[in-house]
């Protein structure tokens, strides 16, 4: 029987035809498909596309391994192991067609998400690991985020070539391609060869670019990408000039804001950081802001708001201490550690990278030991989270946290930080910290489902928190450091600065005015929505992307 695509009624406001493109996508705990922020954000969006029924089309990679399945050595330091992942939930499509990666005819497999599946948009995954295909060509969507450079550009071809040529071969109407980060950009060059003109895929093309860092930037020499097939079959020559490629190499990020009719940084902070990045290019479209945003239907407890709508302090009371109970059983299967309900309790958990300084709580050891040790008024601290598995740097940071804080019964590190761990953490937490230097962290939405689960965000000023954090009254903030001083001498004051906040505000407000720490949790449970759920954001992003007249971008340039 041949694949018959169906989904559900398009609502009125939403009827524009957009096929959204993601390497990644965090939907559910059983579909392995993500690493980290970037497909917890693609995943509300998809999700909060269906509840609005938005004209929305998912495409994405089938990853064969997924990203890694993060477990424990001997020792108990992180291991990476490579698991062959099975999903009888998608629908083979029987749709193979083939895209030209390095001068080879690869053939890609596409499998179908329905809707009702986890309830999100309609979801197309694409997979070269099929038994047409050579072995090399079969690796293709074997790991996200490949090591090998080569690997990585096959990746990024199967998601813009593979995702524009599957629309086509099904016959779905597409009026606008959106790009989440510049992964997928050799779509721009399908879009081009199928319409021979930049101004056609203008158009139809919207950009999303997540960070400031250099490696979420990607840029490899034009002449290597060219001969991965990166360009389709556009010559170099027309590829340079439609791009303004001066030099030998190609930015996606940049390349993808000069061929869209616009785009959009992920907060008002990271939307002025963008301009600053790229606003000086001649021909970059605009870049505006969106700020993230996630999905309330998926990560809110549901007792906890029904308590908080009753104004029921009792009842929240009491479900966040079986929340805490639900994750500090996972903390002693994970640790042997048992940690008390009664306790203050602060989780660090995101992606493992040096900017996002997960040992920062831990600079001066001294004062970090006094409050995890003292009987009066303790401290319990979690950190979880995954390091890109060949990031030796953040994997020995991970194991350095593990060794230093062993001999401590009120602190864990734990493994396995995916979708259902990172609910547990959240629900179960206190106090979310958040530690990045700025204004590196472009968005760091981890804390609007805390805030959503009744845990207070600690937060350096950065990404989304100067929209939300009114310190002592829905949050804590961490006081910035000089941003002209040596990194070093910003990380010395902004940890004590931490400690500050921590030993002098929250230790005493927790323990000794649990009224006021109560109203400042339920102040950002009833703030954090409708502002930073993925509704507001999926709604924004077809008022001020999808329906941007592209007129105006000609006016612009």
């Amino acid at each position: 029987m041949a694949f018959e695509f169906k989904t559900y009624a398009a609502s009125k406001q939403f009827d524009k035809p957009v096929a959204y493109f993601s390497m990644e996508f965090a939907l559910d705990q059983a579909l392995k498909t993500y690493s980290g922020g970037l497909g917890f954000l693609s995943g509300s969006h998809m999700r909060s596309a269906y509840e609005l029924r938005q004209n929305v089309i998912g495409i994405g990679i089938l990853w064969t391994f997924g990203y890694y399945d993060q477990a424990r050595n001997e020792d108990q330091t992180l291991r990476v192991d490579f698991t062959h992942k099975h999903y009888s939930f998608l629908e083979d499509t029987g749709l193979v067609f083939t895209i030209p990666i390095h001068d080879t005819n690869v053939r890609v497999k596409a499998f179908f998400l329905r809707p009702d599946t986890f309830g999100t948009a309609p979801m197309f995954f694409l997979t070269t690991d099929i038994p047409e295909n050579d072995y090399i060509s079969r690796t293709i969507s074997h790991h996200l985020y490949d090591s090998d450079t080569a690997a990585r550009i096959a990746q990024s071809i199967l998601l813009g070539v593979g995702g524009g040529k599957l629309l086509d071969e099904l016959k779905l109407n597409v009026d606008v391609y959106h790009l989440n980060e510049g992964h997928g950009l050799p779509l721009a060059f399908y879009l081009y060869q199928k319409h021979q003109s930049l101004e056609e895929v203008q158009k139809r093309l919207v950009f999303t670019t997540h960070t400031p860092e250099l490696a979420g930037n990607e840029e490899h020499p034009i002449g290597l990408l060219d001969k991965m097939t990166f360009f389709g079959d556009v010559p170099v020559d027309e590829v340079k000039k439609i791009a303004r490629v001066e030099g030998d190499s190609l930015n996606y990020t940049l390349t993808a804001l000069r061929m869209s009719k616009i785009a959009n940084g992920v907060s008002k902070v990271h939307g002025i950081v963008a301009n600053e990045m790229w606003g000086h290019y001649k021909g970059i479209c605009r870049i505006n802001s969106i700020t993230n945003s996630q999905n309330g239907t998926y990560w809110r407890d549901r007792e906890l708001h029904a308590a908080l709508a009753a104004d029921d302090d009792q009842a929240l009371l009491a479900r966040k201490k079986e929340l805490k109970k639900a994750l500090f059983k996972v903390v002693v299967d994970q640790t042997g550690n048992l940690f008390d309900p009664d306790v203050l309790t602060v989780v660090w958990a995101r992606r493992f990278a040096s900017y996002k300084r997960a040992d920062l709580i831990l600079r001066h050891f001294a004062r970090f030991q006094e409050l995890v040790t003292r009987d009066d008024r303790p401290v319990q601290v979690i950190w979880a989270g995954k390091p890109y598995p060949k990031d030796y740097g953040a994997i020995n940071l991970f194991n350095e946290i593990i060794r230093r804080t062993r001999p401590f019964r009120r602190c864990a590190v734990l493994t396995g930080y995916e979708l259902q761990l990172s609910a547990y953490l959240k629900k179960g937490s206190d106090v979310w910290l958040n530690t990045p230097r700025f204004p590196r962290e472009a968005s760091g939405t981890s804390g609007m489902t805390a805030a959503m689960n009744g845990t207070a965000s600690l937060s350096i000023a950065d990404g989304w928190i100067p929209e939300f954090v009114r310190h002592g009254e829905n949050g804590f903030l961490i006081p910035l450091g000089d941003a002209k001083q040596p990194e070093n001498v910003k990380d010395d004051l902004e940890a004590n600065n931490l400690l500050d906040v921590l030993e002098n505000e929250i230790v005493p407000m927790y323990y000794g005015q649990p009224d006021e720490f109560l109203r400042l949790i339920k102040t950002a449970m009833r703030e954090v929505e409708p502002e930073f759920e993925s509704g507001r954001m999926a709604t924004d992003y077809y008022e001020q992307l999808y329906k941007y007249q592209v007129e105006a971008l000609v006016e612009k340039r």
